[in-house]
């Protein structure tokens, strides 16, 4: 099989890359090579900031190198170089300046600039609650770009991967900038600098394990968990990752949790009055470390044969992170649908795809059987052993701000992990490095998307396939391989019926059935824009492929006929706006914009 794919990939590959289309590179130094790690992390929150302005507001591609963005609400207007535009919103710029302001005076910090652009948003749209929204994003940008110098200055040290063997967890250690296209990436409101060294990614963190022995009379729990056709319990499984030693009270179980976490909902009067009545035990942290993955409530420890989804209601990046009871639900509901023959014809379909299972939860109710805060834990599989090269596409393609220093193989780093890989693949194959870009990205479809697609028009099940959701696993040459999928999902409501038939009872309790309209739209956000056309942004950013050549060859395999029955490719292929979460302009409302694929030369 793989001798013709990469035949074909690669006559595709040459086929779609016309001569001479590859992107112009600046040469000016990139602001996020400044040696002061305060100003990279400022520089790349001011990317993101205007980034969101440009998408939320429809500011059009500007004539010249330089946006003019008229600032009603402060009498001025804001002066922004541009370094790249992108047509997928991926763009690139310069320090901004405001009308009027002293030929000596600094470039707007990013701070600033949050404060400008909320005020201006308020006077555009004014709504109720809109300054106090306005003071919150300032807040957090500003808790973000501090924390994101931390984490650059921390990496620049520390620049070379410290084991060679653990892939995947640096792979989700590797992303320090966060998303390109949220305002605050790395806000992370309630947790100290001396906690954040130990519970971030970025930092290449480990922590203990706080362990609690919780009373059967209060446990809630299901698992799906088989092993030789026998089930486990989520409680027989977390006993497996209790360190040696550890003596139980009788009668209970052994229930993990985050340490920020046990920490904080000691203090919860219901938790507090089961640990009074002894039907909770705090055993106090335990063990080896644990490390926090990208989405920093899951945590991994090489060779474990599970990971952990920790409830931790946390705030980042301006959202909450508890995980609810009915995720948990869906979670174990997906793993027992998959085993109902699905995920063999799935696999027959397009090989080398699955889903990263979460078949067993527990918690711990309150006696009247009310769900307590804060107590609810995932049991992930972890299918990753030392030589599996799975990484998850917002770390491939995440911005290194360490120039001139040296990877782990001694070799200096590029700008991303992906531009590392597209670099070495042409050095290997000796063409061009757009045009091993473009075959990459062909490749990517094929055994990343494609199979989310097949699931959604096979079955009806519509997986949240973002950046941070999707891992790429690559095979020793740096081609995509394979894929795994992590996370959230839902059911379309046109396929209820034979999705009960494989499943009696299915959704009952998890909720995860959702309107047609609604499937399409979450979709086309998580898969269409985050992922491919975030991957595409990524590629034509970073000088790798120019996006036009990207977005045709996009456009080509939406319109094949082997990518399923999923109606998705023709409502990216046919709609003129796509829909996607305002976190600048208006809170948590969603704002239209235009798509790149219905755009002629787009």
């Amino acid at each position: 099989m793989k001798a013709p794919l990469t035949t074909a990939a690669t006559a595709a590959a040459r086929a779609i890359v016309p001569r001479g289309r590859v992107p112009a590179d600046r040469p000016d130094q990139d602001p996020l090579d400044h040696p002061d790690p305060r100003a990279a992390a400022d520089s790349a929150a001011r990317d993101n900031l205007l980034r969101c302005w440009v998408r939320e507001t429809g500011v059009p591609r500007p004539r010249g190198n330089c946006l003019q963005l008229p600032l009603r609400a402060a009498g001025t207007v804001l002066h922004v170089p541009v370094r790249y535009w992108s047509a997928t919103g991926a763009h690139r710029f310069g320090a901004p300046t405001l009308t009027g302001a002293p030929g000596d005076a600094p470039a707007l910090d990013a701070v600033t600039l949050a404060a400008l652009l909320g005020r201006e948003a308020a006077h555009t749209a004014p709504r109720a609650g809109r300054p106090a929204g306005t003071a919150d994003v300032v807040v957090r940008v500003a808790d973000s770009v501090r924390r994101t110098a931390a984490f650059v200055e921390h990496r620049r040290a520390r620049p070379a991967d410290p084991d060679g063997a653990a892939l995947f967890l640096h792979g989700e250690q590797s992303s320090l900038l966060g998303h390109p296209l949220h305002p605050a990436p790395k806000s992370r409101e309630g947790l100290s600098a001396a906690e954040a060294s130990h519970c971030s990614p970025e930092t290449r963190g480990g922590f203990p394990l706080h362990w609690l022995a919780v009373d059967r009379s209060v446990l809630a729990t299901d698992s799906a968990w088989t092993e030789r056709g026998r089930p486990v319990g989520a409680a027989a499984l977390t006993a497996r990752l209790l360190p040696p030693g550890v003596r139980l009270p009788d009668g209970t179980v052994p229930l993990p949790l985050h340490p920020w976490q046990a920490r904080t909902v000691r203090h919860h009067p219901a938790v507090a009055r089961l640990l009074d009545d002894g039907l909770l035990h705090d055993l106090g942290p335990r063990g080896e470390s644990w490390h926090p993955t990208s989405s920093v409530r899951t945590v991994h420890r090489p060779g474990a044969p599970a990971m952990l989804r920790l409830a931790l209601d946390l705030d980042v990046a301006g959202s909450g992170r508890e995980p609810r009871r009915a995720a948990a639900r869906r979670g174990v509901e997906l793993h027992r649908l998959l085993r109902s023959g699905l995920a063999e014809r799935w696999r027959a379909a397009c090989p080398g795809f699955d889903v990263v299972r979460d078949p067993a939860w527990l918690a711990a109710d309150a006696p009247d059987g009310t769900p307590l805060p804060g107590l609810d834990t995932v049991v992930r599989h972890n299918p990753f052993g030392p030589g599996d090269d799975a990484v998850c596409l917002a770390g491939l393609t995440a911005l290194r701000p360490w120039p001139g220093r040296e990877t782990s193989a001694g070799h200096p780093a590029m700008a991303s992990r992906l531009a590392d890989v597209v670099a070495r693949l042409a050095l290997r194959t000796g063409r061009p490095g757009h045009v091993v870009a473009a075959e990459w990205f062909l490749r990517y479809l094929s055994a990343v998307v494609r199979p989310v697609l097949w699931l959604d028009g096979a079955a009806g099940v519509v997986l949240d396939a973002h950046q941070q959701n999707t891992l790429v696993l690559l095979d020793p040459d740096g081609w995509p391989a394979g894929g795994r999928y992590r996370g959230g999902h839902r059911f379309r409501e046109s396929r209820r019926a034979e999705l009960e038939a494989r499943l009696p009872g299915i959704g009952r309790e998890s909720g995860a059935f959702v309107p047609d309209a609604e499937a399409d739209e979450r979709l086309a956000h998580h898969l269409g824009s985050d992922n491919v056309l975030g991957l595409t942004g990524a590629l034509g950013a970073q000088r790798l492929l120019d996006e036009r050549i990207a977005l045709a060859a996009f456009r080509r395999f939406l319109a094949r006929s082997d990518t399923g029955s999923s109606p998705l490719p023709g409502f990216l292929l046919e709609t003129p706006v796509l829909r996607s979460p305002a976190l600048l302009t208006d809170g948590p409302g969603r704002v239209e914009i235009a798509n790149p694929l219905a755009v002629p030369g787009g």
